[in-house]
């Protein structure tokens, strides 16, 4: 099972680039309990539950805030139910036209063949220096 896990993940990364969003919905459980990092600037909706409260207080938010947001994936880890993914954000923010390049860790849970959790580590200062919180 925990190569399907991986390749599941994989998919995921695969139709966010591809900007396929029902796709990375689908391959989430109806019941999705999602955690963006702690200071993080999305992190005020945590948890999010379902796939619908993921799509409109992450991944809508990332489209509105963002030129060209990408999730760049170094590597992915496999620990059985568990999937963990060392990644990068990049793109620029459009209210100050800076340019990310943060270091995120992505904590994926899978049951069934679907993702039961999701928790997000991310470097939030950098993100926070790019989005002109704090300088």
């Amino acid at each position: 099972m925990s190569k399907q896990n991986v390749d599941l993940i994989r998919s995921i990364y695969d139709a966010f680039a591809r900007g396929d969003v029902a796709g990375v919905l689908g391959r989430m459980s109806p019941d999705i309990v999602w955690n963006e990092a702690e200071n993080y600037p999305y992190a005020d909706g945590n948890p999010y539950v379902g796939p619908e409260a993921v799509a409109n207080g992450v991944f809508a938010r990332c489209v509105g805030d963002w030129d060209g947001f990408a999730v760049a994936v170094e590597e992915i880890l496999d620990a059985g139910d568990t999937v963990v993914a060392l990644c990068r954000y990049r793109g620029t923010f459009k209210r100050t036209g800076k340019v990310q390049n943060a270091q995120v860790v992505h904590l994926w849970r899978v049951s069934n063949g679907r993702v039961v959790r999701f928790q997000q580590y991310a470097d939030t200062l950098q993100v926070a220096r790019v989005s002109g919180i704090v300088h």
